[in-house]
């Protein structure tokens, strides 16, 4: 399975996000993760619509936007429009209706003409079994590594076994599901999350610190 590094533009900074977003291209990502934060579902507030679709303008990444709001199904069309190209939402956020959220996302076209990816994750706290119903009819499954809604926290290490029981769960079940994960990550943890499973991975602090391209390499490298 292809490993993605993703990383997180929640660690950029905003007075230079088109020339960091730039950097991080440069450096070999794939992917742009773009938190997004209501203040209701965590505490956070981070940035919306208006955001993606200006930094839509400057690159052709794939938008891998993370929707920690509440009620996520309101808005599949709008961050479609603005550029998104995958969508994931928590299962905490709206659990009784989760089966038709995945749906929403995946019959709806990005600005490329795709179909969306859908995504769903889970908190800390949360048992992997909540979303192993959903492992064939999603594109991908995040698993926090840390409690949603700051940035530069330190990793959990309970979560990596919930990493290794869903990759089981994948791979016996013959799924094609990819393992996102977010929070904590960086240079010396990276090499263990992916052997536990995990093919895509966030990073905030580890990249945008220092120079953006050559930590898009190192972490790229270390993922193997």
């Amino acid at each position: 399975m292809k490993r993605i590094l993703s990383p997180s533009i929640l660690a950029a900074d905003f007075t230079r996000l088109g020339e960091q977003v730039g950097a991080v291209h440069e450096g070999g990502a794939q992917y742009l993760h773009v938190d997004v934060m209501d203040g209701i579902f965590v505490p956070s507030i981070s940035f919306g619509m208006p955001v993606i679709k200006s930094v839509r303008k400057c690159t052709d990444l794939f938008f891998d936007v993370h929707l920690m709001i509440e009620k996520p199904g309101r808005y599949i069309e709008r961050f479609a429009e603005c550029g998104a190209d995958g969508i994931t939402f928590h299962i905490e956020a709206d659990p009784d209706n989760a089966g038709e959220i995945i749906n929403k996302i995946r019959s709806t076209l990005s600005l490329k003409g795709k179909p969306l990816r859908a995504g769903i994750s889970v908190k800390p706290g949360t048992p992997i079994s909540a979303i192993l119903p959903y492992a064939g009819e999603t594109d991908m499954i995040l698993v926090m590594t840390v409690e949603p809604g700051f940035g530069g926290q330190k990793l959990i290490p309970e979560t990596v076994d919930k990493v290794r029981t869903l990759r089981a769960y994948i791979d016996s079940n013959g799924l094609d599901t990819d393992i996102e994960v977010d929070g904590g990550i960086n240079e010396g943890n990276i090499s263990a999350i992916v052997s536990a499973g995990a093919n895509v991975v966030v990073a905030g602090s580890a990249v945008f610190k220092g120079d953006i391209s050559e930590n898009v390499r190192k972490l790229n490298k270390l993922m193997g």
